[in-house]
């Protein structure tokens, strides 16, 4: 359900923005080997070009990454249709979000899952996802301003923990928040700064990890940002 203060023509887009434009880039999704239906049906409906400013919406479905201030970006709607296919493969009841960024990824797991929590560091932009998130009726969606190293402890335990900035190691706080066999979702890079695409699974003490591919995501930063 969408806020009644939300233009229609704002939701629906025009030109580089219309739902066609929608339609190119989720066929580009599927040749590029996204094959969860759910997930390309999502990004169909949905309008991205509403997560960005105004003077870059028109670019909104192309195939980039595009900067959404605070030296943050929107990731490109691959990364984001991915990483999304990865969560609910494990058919999550609970996933937290480090990086709530402009919001759009939260948007698209929060038409998914069933519980979801999101975290950002940055204000400017909490409050810009939150207000935008409100207006798409994605009202499941708890945000909060914290240091996303430190997850969201008294929601824990997640089966999922996304993670949509780049750690240089595992952050134990989120491995902590892991419920028994749960997932942790990160780009991590390796000792020459290479980022992949990693699966971390919990196996009561363990951690099981699995290179998937290699990414280019923001650094992982510490602190709040008021």
């Amino acid at each position: 359900m969408h806020s009644p203060d939300l233009r229609p023509d704002l939701l629906q887009g025009v030109g580089m923005t219309s739902q066609r434009t929608r339609d190119r880039m989720v066929a580009r999704l599927a040749d590029q080997g996204i094959r969860d239906p759910r997930v390309l049906e999502v990004m169909a409906r949905e309008p991205r070009h509403l997560f960005l400013d105004e003077a870059l919406a028109h670019r909104a479905y192309e195939d980039t990454a595009l900067p959404i201030g605070h030296g943050q970006t929107l990731s490109q709607p691959w990364m984001v249709a991915r990483m999304t296919e990865l969560v609910i493969q494990e058919r999550p009841a609970r996933v937290l979000e480090i990086g709530t960024g402009s919001g759009y990824q939260t948007l698209v797991l929060s038409r998914l899952v069933s519980e979801l929590w999101s975290v950002e560091r940055i204000n400017a932009l909490h409050r810009r996802a939150g207000q935008r998130l409100r207006q798409l009726g994605a009202h499941q969606a708890r945000l909060r301003l914290a240091d996303g190293g430190h997850g969201w402890p008294e929601a824990a335990p997640f089966d999922v923990i996304l993670l949509t900035a780049c750690a240089s190691e595992l952050p134990a706080p989120l491995l902590a928040q892991l419920g028994e066999e749960g997932v942790l979702i990160t780009p991590l890079a390796d000792a020459r700064g290479r980022q992949w695409l990693t699966r971390v699974q919990r196996q009561g003490s363990q951690f099981e990890q699995q290179r998937l591919e290699s990414v280019r995501f923001v650094p992982l930063l510490e602190g709040v940002i008021r």
